[in-house]
């Protein structure tokens, strides 16, 4: 046992709704304006009794419970988020004991936007070293709460949200990758200023030009890295799952990745950008829709704060 797969994917928005036209009583802009920049038209929202642990367990369970698995099946729970308010507790205690987890190791990674998958890569290695037979893999942002609501450049972007994978030991595949692809990971610390959650209190502020040229220019090469690692063409895969930061990203982003024939995860529009639950938010909707089936390849490929990145091939659940 070898190898790793997803077993099953769960996700958990809040009920609220903020549309472009509640953003327009609150700052100067309008429907047009932000749907031409970044295609956004909805996001969720959480309320004040709403913390990141609990956006996390509701996803959690739900990944659990199409799993067929009991809390007590899991023996590691990391939770990929920047907007946790305390250091301890972290996130991933936390989370254990709202779902029952009993005994688990519990880690948290900041990577923001790219969370997901780095937390997903150090799952994957933990079960191929036999440290973990099955972990829970959590992204979880609540961005609302470091939102700067009177800046119309950011606060636009920004919903809450989290997704779930249950992460599995398997026999290696044969001829081809396992369940989860070998990840290409890196960062540009000397641009990590570009993207940032900053302050006392905390406010997230990025530069949207650098970010955009960095991630439509020097992304698509190292996503298709990704492919090779994992032993595919682009054409070859199903899906396309990248961050959701922006439309105006995902499509030029997708293009340049040379995925023809796959589904291109755009979540956005109805999220906005969720940082670490991003990823596997629109990745659970592909598979709770049907738009992509079991053992189908997808890219998932998350980019960022720090300017950090990681991207795997898996295999869809």
């Amino acid at each position: 046992m070898n190898g790793s797969r997803i077993a099953a994917v769960g996700h958990y928005q809040p009920a609220k709704v903020l549309t472009n036209e509640d953003l327009a009583g609150l700052v100067d802009t309008n429907d047009e304006w932000i749907r031409s920049r970044v295609g956004i038209r909805t996001r969720h929202i959480a309320g004040p009794d709403e913390p990141v642990d609990e956006l996390a367990a509701h996803a959690a369970a739900k990944a659990l419970a199409a799993a067929g698995l009991a809390a007590s099946d899991i023996d590691l729970v990391l939770v990929a988020t920047s907007t946790a308010v305390d250091r301890s507790p972290n996130m991933a205690a936390r989370v254990a004991n709202r779902i029952g987890v009993p005994s688990a190791a519990t880690m948290d990674l900041n990577v923001v936007c790219a969370g997901f998958t780095h937390a997903l890569a150090t799952a994957d290695h933990a079960v191929r070293a036999g440290g973990s037979v099955r972990a829970l893999v959590i992204g979880a942002d609540k961005m609302s709460a470091v939102a700067d609501w009177t800046d119309r450049t950011t606060c636009v972007l920004v919903g809450d949200g989290a997704g779930a994978a249950v992460v599995e030991a398997c026999p290696p595949a044969e001829g081809g990758i396992a369940g989860i692809g070998p990840v290409l990971w890196g960062s540009v610390p000397e641009m990590g200023h570009a993207v940032r959650i900053e302050g006392t209190p905390s406010v997230f502020a990025q530069e949207g030009q650098s970010v955009y040229r960095w991630a439509t220019t020097q992304l698509p090469r190292i996503a298709r890295q990704a492919c090779e690692r994992a032993g595919l063409a682009p054409e070859d895969l199903a899906a396309v799952v990248l961050h959701q930061a922006n439309l105006r990203i995902i499509e030029p982003l997708a293009a340049k990745i040379g995925a023809v024939n796959a589904v291109v995860a755009r979540d956005v529009v109805e999220s906005g950008n969720t940082s670490a639950a991003s990823i596997p938010l629109a990745f659970s909707k592909l598979v709770e829709r049907g738009e992509i089936a079991t053992g189908d390849p997808v890219l998932l490929f998350g980019f960022g704060g720090n300017l950090s990145y990681a991207g795997q091939v898996v295999r869809c659940p």
